[in-house]
């Protein structure tokens, strides 16, 4: 989930299988390739990294949104979660800054069947209360994902997934119960993390909430003061390159002015999720470097009821043709991102062969004005003067100026559109509980792919999907879906996905708006993170160090 035109990629071929193939990690690595360096998106040069660090540092401090409400992986759904998380816990497999699958704390992954993953662990990684791992971890860390009582975020990713066993001491085999183009690559997110299976279950129902994690990342979880920070210390035991600096210190700062008042003093060093309206300031201050790179990331408005009128789908074409795109793009996005009709983002389907890309982005949803045309289908619908209810945020102008483009555009075309305000540490909560969605019938949100497959998104409206909490339902879509998670072949499920994305496109089951690359901001004196979207599942923090 839960931040530009056509994106000049290298093809990215995506896990293409025969029926006895076997893929290795190596071989998984080579059959992708990530973005560009130097590439452009919309007037801001998109780059993979920022530049390497030349020493170690004590200690860098770094600027949060939100609190995470919880630190247990398997919940780790939104930025807040992922952002420390990605440092502290490790997956099986690994998304790099280029946005390409490596090896993680799997030294090597075979498919001898369509049907079969296995998974051969690295030997001598500890955790951080210093045990060794063992096969045992990791089938417990993935059978907790499974379980039903645990209500994982990532429980659909395993939807497919017959049985996980240790068959050697460093050794798990998953078997699937259909062939699954996706949860080999998802075994690089939050979903393939592995910890500590006597810490977990000693923890019991405090997992997460602090203590330890007792995973195997580069930093392990210190002081967590509720409200104001927690503390990453390094881990000097970390089987791969040990983290440049010795501390880091997310801090919490909810306002928006307040994150970017604290970045141009130096109070805190960096940040992801740069306030729009701060690009200008942060660019001009002197004090360090705005950065710019794929974020994999389409800006939506997700349809969280279709009880009411956005249940008449000529109402949410009304809204969809009435929004001002190009404005928002312009205030809210700070001329960063670009319009788009499209709920997916080009890069997603940089693998795809040329005909498949155009068939994908043809018959998309319109993205230019259209009042007249809106006014006649909300007359047609009879939902002349409905109220809709949107939520909005302080967490940054993009959500807010969205959710006010929302009710200025309802104005227009005869609906009463009312916003709802949401503190940004309870915003998280609209996608993992459904009574923080009750009486809402829409809200902004920024959709980053986990992995680089439209898939990733095109399946949330599968019935009975994580985030079709509008409870859309076809079968002719869900069997759509299924074909393209069981095509290993590249090209053909991109043809099967295509078609997913005309039918998602014209019942608008969200609305899409914009394409959003990823921003950073780095002090001058730290360098090293990287600039893409994989900070969310990459171990960015360990490469920050000094600039000079």
């Amino acid at each position: 989930m839960t931040l530009a035109p056509t994106r000049r990629a290298a093809p990215r071929g995506r896990l293409a299988l025969a029926t006895t193939a076997l893929l290795s990690a190596a071989a998984l690595v080579a059959a992708c390739s990530g973005p560009p360096p130097g590439a452009d998106r919309a007037g801001v040069r998109l780059s993979a990294t920022t530049p390497p660090a030349k020493g170690e540092i004590d200690s860098f401090t770094w600027a949060s949104y939100a609190e995470p409400p919880t630190l247990d992986w398997i919940q780790a759904f939104d930025y807040p979660q992922n952002t420390v998380l990605a440092n502290v816990c490790e997956s099986l497999m690994r998304w790099t800054p280029q946005l390409t699958v490596a090896p993680g704390l799997a030294e090597r992954a075979t498919n001898p069947d369509p049907t079969t993953w296995v998974y051969d662990l690295r030997p001598g990684v500890h955790f951080h209360d210093g045990s060794v791992m063992t096969a045992d971890d990791a089938v417990h860390s993935l059978g907790r994902q499974m379980d039903p009582d645990n209500a994982a975020a990532w429980a659909q990713v395993f939807q497919n997934v017959d049985s996980v066993t240790a068959t050697g001491p460093l050794q798990v085999t998953v078997r699937l119960k259909r062939p699954d183009s996706q949860f080999p690559q998802y075994m690089a997110t939050a979903a393939g993390v592995v910890a500590a299976k006597a810490g977990v279950q000693s923890a019991g129902k405090d997992y997460g909430t602090g203590g330890s994690l007792d995973c195997t990342g580069p930093f392990e979880l210190g002081a967590w003061n509720k409200g104001q920070s927690i503390e990453l210390k390094r881990f000097d035991d970390y089987w791969g390159t040990r983290a440049k600096a010795k501390k880091a210190v997310f801090r919490f700062l909810t306002d928006p002015s307040a994150r970017t008042n604290a970045m141009r003093s130096g109070e805190v060093d960096g940040g992801y999720l740069i306030p729009t309206e701060s690009y200008d300031r942060l660019e001009r201050s002197g004090v360090g470097t705005l950065y710019f790179g794929e974020g994999l990331s389409t800006v939506n408005l997700n349809v969280t009821s279709l009880k009411g009128p956005l249940g008449d789908v000529r109402v949410r074409q009304a809204l969809s043709l009435a929004l001002d795109r190009s404005g928002f793009v312009k205030a809210g996005l700070a001329g960063a991102g670009t319009v788009t009709g499209s709920l997916t983002t080009r890069a997603a389907w940089a693998g795809a062969p040329d005909d498949v890309r155009a068939a994908a982005f043809a018959h998309l949803t319109p993205t230019g004005q259209d009042i007249d045309r809106a006014k006649a289908l909300v007359k047609e619908a009879g939902a002349e003067g409905s109220t809709l209810t949107v939520a909005t945020s302080t967490i940054g102008q993009d959500v807010s100026l969205l959710a006010t483009a929302v009710q200025a555009a309802g104005a227009r075309i005869g609906l009463n559109v009312r916003l709802k305000s949401i503190a940004p540490n309870a915003f998280t909560a609209l996608f993992t509980d459904p009574e923080a969605r009750e009486g809402l019938d829409m809200f902004p949100e920024t959709y980053y792919d986990s992995v680089t497959d439209p898939l990733d998104l095109l399946a949330n409206f599968r019935t009975g999907a994580y985030q079709n909490f509008g409870g859309w339902s076809d079968r002719a879509y869900d069997s759509l879906v299924d074909r393209a998670t069981a095509e290993y072949d590249p090209a053909r499920r991109g043809a099967i996905e295509a078609e997913l994305q005309r039918t998602a496109s014209e019942q608008l089951l969200w609305i899409p708006v914009a394409e959003w690359p990823t921003a950073l901001f780095l002090n001058r004196r730290i360098t090293g993170a990287p600039t893409t979207i994989a900070y969310l599942y990459y171990p960015w923090a360990a490469d920050i160090g000094a600039a000079q």
